[in-house]
């Protein structure tokens, strides 16, 4: 049983789609619905999941957090709604599920989209207040709970194939929050980085040339993937900077061929375009640089080469 300290302490928030969805968050926490969490692999949903927790009314109480991908299909009913002793082989004493462990508090159900579908239907019971038993019990256990969920995968796509059950889909889904990927919020990137560094690199630096590879790159692992490239890169630096030689191969030469191109004059084309649609969004940078696929630092070094802003 874990009890909720300030996960935004150590989330880095800096980029207009992150503050929008922490301000959902901060509203949404304050009612009982049941919420599902969307995103990528490595997002950050786990955040958003403690966040909702913390700034709920029931953020004194329990946190019981379960990964449904990493559970055995034989345990998960044992697991979430616990045993009697001599219920099966093994069972020597009895053992509250997860449920009764979050009462009065929450149960974050992470990999939702992984359970069987008999679970499924059980835990459909659970979730609509019906009492239950434990395996094995012959006395209905009721339980107060909230529910968040996080998935990374499309659970509409999984009900019309006939793996995910849609009365739990809606039962779970009472309100939506996406987390969006890393390569939508290009200005957290940096300080992303250096919070990683300052855990166990404090003092060291990264290049001009390197920060410009990381805003530029894909980032299909997300968070995740940025922090293992950053702690990698700095085990294989030196001076207390991270040069471009430290960068995985396939970041460094994407980089490479992106820096043969912004190294020669920009086309008569390419400068209509960036001026179109910078006043197209009326200025605003962040929002032309996303509409040009570049990042915002990008914007900001071609606008200053053409002189069209200082």
């Amino acid at each position: 049983m874990e009890f909720m300290t300030d996960p935004t302490k150590s989330a880095v928030i800096v980029s207009e789609p992150m503050r929008e969805l922490m301000q959902k968050v901060e509203r949404v926490a304050l009612t009982h619905c049941a919420v599902l969490i969307s995103g990528e692999t490595g997002s950050g949903k786990e955040i958003v999941a403690r966040a909702l927790h913390y700034f709920s009314v029931r953020s004194a109480k329990a946190w019981i957090d379960v990964n449904c991908g990493a559970l055995p299909e034989h345990l998960v009913e044992s697991e979430l709604f616990g045993y009697e002793k001599g219920a099966f082989s093994g069972a020597e004493a009895a053992k509250p599920g997860f449920f009764e462990m979050a009462t009065g508090g929450c149960l974050f159900l992470d990999e939702i989209g992984e359970l069987a579908s008999r679970t499924q239907v059980k835990l459909l019971r659970v979730l609509d207040g019906t009492p239950y038993y434990r395996l094995g019990g012959v006395r209905k256990v009721s339980v107060d709970v909230r529910i968040i969920a996080a998935t990374n995968r499309d659970l509409e796509e999984a009900i019309r194939m006939g793996e995910f059950r849609s009365d739990l889909y809606y039962r779970l889904n009472q309100y939506h929050l996406r987390v969006p990927p890393l390569r939508e919020r290009l200005e957290d990137i940096l300080p992303l980085a250096y919070h990683f560094l300052n855990v166990n690199f404090p003092g060291m630096v990264i290049a001009e040339d390197v920060i410009d590879a990381l805003e530029n790159y894909n980032w299909p692992g997300n968070v995740r993937e940025l922090r293992n490239v950053i702690s990698a890169a700095a085990m294989n630096a030196e001076n207390n900077q991270i040069n471009m030689r430290d960068l995985p191969t396939d970041i460094a030469e994407k980089t490479a061929v992106s820096s043969d191109s912004d190294n020669s004059q920009l086309s008569d084309m390419e400068r209509r375009v960036i001026v179109e649609t910078l006043a197209k969004f009326n200025g605003h940078q962040q929002k032309t640089a996303e509409s040009l696929g570049i990042s915002r630092r990008t914007l900001s070094r071609k606008l200053k080469s053409y002189s069209i802003l200082a």
